[in-house]
């Protein structure tokens, strides 16, 4: 497919960018409907009192958002980013009513897993769009903005629906919200967003990041990056299981009314959203291994001064640091996994990645539910605590400070079919003019490595520059380097001139 009318960055493409913020924040609102009325929901609907029992939706909800994540992914690339976003929506159009209509607790199981294949499939869906849009520059602001939307309309919604379930009953009223926000997701999803395969295609002619070689291997446990911020995403997510969980059952303890628990809860991803659009463009600028230790770090120290707390001021002020702390980390997830994947396998590494950090709500809950029916909730929260701690001092030891791995040379085959795409693309041979007129590659210029410094600030930023020599890996890779110093997109050619015309 011809690329050349694709163009990346986040003002070339604001107008689509921006109607995939307002998805994502119906996509967050669809959560934020359940957020802080259900644990009264199941005390008042079914008479359910177990703590184990009342998390199990967030159990079925984590297991099969993390499952739909993992394969969000993939389908992504074999069936169209589009495609699987309107799928998702579709999903969630009949949940609010199974909500309101159940008559047994299953029902509400049946609808939260229903909840997890539809976030798992929309979410991603937003994310991996918004990351084809922008191209490498402004990965971090853009995560930051998606997240923002979507968190935020989590917060909204959570007080919305907390309100509403205050003044006019538990069912059904709240879930009319959520009627509302499917079915105005599908239909903008129907008829504005546009498919953003091209914009992948188009970053991949030029992308020199290093191919994994088992992707989800790799994303769980091998790379030092990919491997350090996926268990932090589990654990971020395991301490937001818990926080949905038994925050609301703490509240109802201290003898909260349903809308002051609604302004708690709210607090926290409200907070999450609205830091994440100063977070995002942080990542962008600053390591994102210190704000991934920090952002886990106060989260830890937040959760485990919970317990000692009882004034609604003083829950509030731990909601809005767990908020903050959060937003540190969110996008920057997103953005490290960016970086440090190539285009092609990007989507699956971020599929990856979200399956083991949405799995972490269904930990999250099983932890904390049963910790808090053999010992109490308190010993829970402490535990859960603990173990945020515990990933921000594996961020900080084990994560590299250099996040991207380039390849160390671009195989003819590649540079071929770049050029047979017409895409903007020079070979430099840095060798001598006697040894250049003897053999080399066509259309390539010949610059000697000690002149290239003076002669290559007349060249296009955009263009593409293989460095050459006889056999490769000498004086093309310092060329490579000089021009990647310079701030030039450039790679060495293996196996150099001789490769290319064949030459034994």
């Amino acid at each position: 497919m011809n690329t050349e009318h694709i163009k990346l960055g986040l003002k070339e493409n604001w107008k689509q960018f921006t109607i995939l913020v307002i998805v994502n924040a119906f996509v967050g609102g669809m959560i934020g409907m359940e957020r802080s009325i259900f644990p009264k929901f199941a005390e008042v609907e079914f008479g359910i009192a177990s703590k184990t029992a009342i998390l199990s939706f967030i159990t079925a909800f984590g297991i099969t958002k993390a499952i739909t994540n993992y394969f969000a992914g993939k389908l992504a690339n074999r069936f169209g980013r589009k495609n699987l976003l309107l799928f998702g929506w579709f999903v969630a159009l009949p949940i609010p009513f199974i909500l309101m209509n159940a008559e047994t607790w299953n029902w509400v199981i049946f609808a939260n897993i229903l909840l997890g294949i539809s976030q798992g499939l929309t979410w991603s869906s937003t994310v991996v769009m918004k990351i084809d849009l922008v191209g490498e520059k402004d990965r971090g602001l853009a995560m930051g903005l998606n997240e923002f939307a979507g968190y935020f309309a989590v917060g909204i919604v959570a007080f919305l629906s907390g309100y509403v379930a205050n003044k006019y009953g538990i069912t059904p009223y709240p879930f009319y919200i959520g009627v509302g926000i499917s079915i105005i997701g599908f239909l903008l999803t129907l008829f504005f967003v546009k498919d953003t395969r091209l914009h992948t295609q188009k970053e991949s002619l030029t992308d020199n990041t290093k191919q994994l070689d088992n992707v989800f291997m790799e994303t769980t446990f091998k790379n030092k990056t990919l491997s350090s911020v996926t268990q932090a995403g589990l654990i971020n997510n395991l301490n937001d299981g818990m926080i949905w969980g038994l925050l609301p059952i703490v509240l109802l303890s201290l003898h909260y009314n349903t809308e002051n628990i609604g302004i708690i809860t709210a607090i926290y991803p409200t907070v999450w959203g609205i830091g994440q659009l100063f977070t995002g463009k942080m990542s962008d600028i600053y390591s994102k291994k210190a704000m991934l230790f920090w952002g886990m770090l106060l989260q830890g120290i937040a959760i485990i001064f919970l317990p000692f707390s009882h004034s609604f001021i003083m829950l509030a002020s731990i909601s809005a640091v767990l908020g903050l702390g959060t937003a540190l980390v969110y996008p920057t997830f997103l953005a490290a996994i960016a970086e440090a994947t190539s285009p092609k396998q990007r989507a699956e590494s971020i599929g990856t990645f979200r399956l083991w950090r949405d799995l972490g709500y269904a930990f999250g809950a099983v932890i904390s539910g049963i910790t808090a029916d053999l010992f109490g909730v308190d010993y829970a929260i402490f535990l859960i605590g603990g173990l945020t701690i515990v990933s921000s001092i594996i961020i900080k030891f084990r994560m590299p400070e250099t996040i991207k791995i380039t390849k160390n040379c671009i195989e003819v085959d590649e540079v071929k079919k770049v050029i047979q795409q017409n895409r903007k693309v020079q070979i430099i041979d840095v060798r001598s003019k006697e040894e250049f007129e003897q053999a080399h590659i066509p259309n390539a210029i010949n610059i000697v490595i000690t002149e290239l410094k003076d002669q290559i600030k007349d060249f296009d930023k955009e263009c593409l520059f293989v460095t050459a020599c006889g056999k490769g890996g000498g004086r093309s890779s310092d060329a490579a380097k000089l021009l990647n110093d310079l701030g030039y997109n450039a790679n060495w050619l293996c196996g150099g001139t001789n490769k290319w015309l064949d030459i034994k």
